[in-house]
């Protein structure tokens, strides 16, 4: 960190994650001093600031405060942030020191998911049905669930809920991000238990209970000023894994027809209007139902999840950060000059979509229950046919879960290509080599192998009758990889042999990899069979490390 350059101009940079990386570039670029705040000191992108400041940036005053310190002393010329849930606090701050912004309220309907909701209602724009939920709800919920169980009937949804909605529900909370607390339930049991975990993620304690929006899921950036917006990013997102809400990955751009894009991309411009959004970004997660376009949430921010800063640049060739932190600053971005606007496709009055001429795709890797105890293909998967980056959260000696939420994930590699086909190809197959070898005798690692739950899903998708078959295999029978695999796989598995795992990894690809990581790998077949459907190659190494069944 310096303060000793010279600069013209300053701003003031919410937040210190990875996703701010681009924002600060783009500032410096532009020769504008960074007042970097976070409440977390030892954030990633701390460093890279001219100045640090450990600020919660849930506390708007505060944030106020030292924005105004900043402008008495030298000036501030924009408020900024990517890829945080603290918009709000942005135009707060921005407000405050009469800087370029969406308004306050705005940033609040497009912070507050319940608010939100109620614009989109008021505007009939197409969203779900929804009703708020809070620690008042709960009561009223058991009770409801408590004289069911007495009279043996199911209490009548649409009069506990004031809304004619039957189950599947989707319950989240008002006021975070990350699909943290974000759930699918099923019945009024599900129901309670989720919304008693969604008002522990909410910061005001509230939660939302919605319509669930059946069909293919959509995110958008753009940017918006001077009533016009310009779409500069529309990607498939790959969301998997329920009752929760994990995104796997993103594919930019949507393989979607035309039709079926301008669909969705008109209810999105329908909605940034219905908040007020007027001088900022607005991200959007969208649905395409047999209803028509529908909107999941907007946000008055450009999308985290490495969308707006990573695989839209490597798609586009443009700098959407930079675009973005010019209308912070004041300024008109580029892309809103006449003759940039006359090269993109007008898809409505005053709406725009900028086309990429590339492709990029952006995959995650996960992991089973446990601690790690090794990392491989760190190397291999950087160099990967069109990988741009890799970007790993995890490293030896952490503890690891299978993701309940976008937080929980382990990492991620991007790709750029000049074909949909290759950028899918190449995140996936980078995504592959990599291997988190887990700690033996876990507990946690234990209970998953051998969990015969829903969730979290078996690695691979073998059928009931066909698993069941593996307890058939003699006892005394082993898998030795010191011989031929192939003479090993049992009949009944044979036509799963081209299935893949959660990390994209074929099973045959992973019975040809076993010998060579560990040469002396031998085990009881039955155990191995389990848990390598179960598990994958986690499993089998786990199984191997821990001495069961050698």
């Amino acid at each position: 960190m310096s303060e000793n350059k010279k600069y013209s101009k300053y701003m003031l940079m919410l937040g210190a994650g990875l996703m701010q990386k681009p924002a600060i570039d783009a500032a410096h670029k532009n020769g504008f001093f960074v007042y970097l705040v976070d409440a977390n000191p030892n954030a990633l992108c701390v460093p890279f600031a001219d100045h640090f400041e450990p600020i919660d940036l849930k506390d708007r005053a505060a944030l106020a405060n030292y924005a105004k310190k900043i402008q008495a002393e030298h000036g501030l010329h924009a408020v900024f942030t990517a890829g945080t849930d603290f918009s709000a606090s942005v135009s707060y701050v921005a407000q405050e020191c009469g800087l370029s912004a969406h308004s306050f309220e705005a940033a609040l309907n497009a912070t507050d998911k319940a608010r939100m909701r109620q614009c989109f209602k008021d505007a009939n724009v197409p969203s779900p049905l929804f009703t708020e939920a809070d620690a008042e709800t709960l009561k009223t919920f058991k009770n409801a669930h408590n004289e069911a169980e007495k009279s043996n009937k199911s209490p009548v949804l649409a009069q506990i809920l004031k809304i004619n909605v039957d189950f599947p529900m989707v319950v989240k909370p008002v006021d975070n991000m990350g699909a943290r607390g974000c759930v699918t339930v099923r019945n009024f049991a599900e129901l309670f238990a989720a919304v008693e975990d969604a008002i522990k993620y909410s910061r005001t304690g509230r939660a939302i209970i919605e319509e669930y929006m059946d069909g293919p899921e959509f995110s958008i950036d753009s940017l918006v000023l001077d009533g016009k917006i310009i779409i500069t990013g529309f990607a498939d997102r790959h969301i998997f894994y329920p009752p929760y809400f994990i995104e796997m990955g993103h594919t930019m751009s949507s393989a979607v027809t035309k039709q079926q894009r301008d669909e969705v991309f008109k209810v999105f411009a329908q909605g940034v209007k219905a908040l007020g959004l007027s001088k900022g970004c607005a991200k959007g997660d969208m649905k395409l139902t047999k209803k028509g376009g529908m909107i999941g949430e907007i946000a008055a921010r450009l999308s985290g999840g490495y969308m707006s800063g990573w695989t839209f640049p490597y798609a586009s060739g443009v700098n959407l950060t930079e675009q973005a932190f010019f209308i912070a600053a004041g300024e008109v971005p580029s892309l809103f000059l006449p003759e940039n606007l006359a090269k993109m496709e007008k898809v409505a009055e005053n709406v725009w979509y900028f086309v990429p001429e590339n492709f990029s795709a952006e995959r995650a890797w996960i992991s089973i229950p446990g601690v790690v105890k090794t990392v491989y293909g760190m190397e291999d998967a950087a160099k990967t046919e069109n990988i741009k980056d890799v970007f790993p959260r995890i490293q030896a000696g952490d503890a690891v879960n299978f993701p309940l939420n976008n937080v929980e994930k382990c990492g991620n590699c991007i790709s750029q290509a000049e074909s949909l086909e290759k950028a899918v190809a190449a995140s996936e197959n980078a995504v592959a080599k990599i291997l988190l070898r887990l700690e033996p005798n876990n507990a946690q690692t234990e209970g998953f192998l051998t969990s015969k739950s829903d969730f979290p899903p078996n690695a691979f998708e073998v059928c009931i009758a066909d698993f069941e078959k593996i307890d058939e295999i003699n006892s005394s029978e082993k898998i030795d990889f010191s011989t031929d695999w192939a003479k090993q796989v049992p009949a009944f598995l044979q036509k799963y042999l081209d299935e893949k795992d959660w990390n994209h990894r074929q099973m045959r690809q992973i019975l040809g990899e076993i010998g060579k990581i560990t040469p002396d790998f031998a085990l009881n077949a039955r155990i191995f069979w389990k848990y390598l459907i179960r598990g994958s190659i986690q499993g089998v190494l786990y199984a191997f490390d821990s001495g069961l069944g050698r």
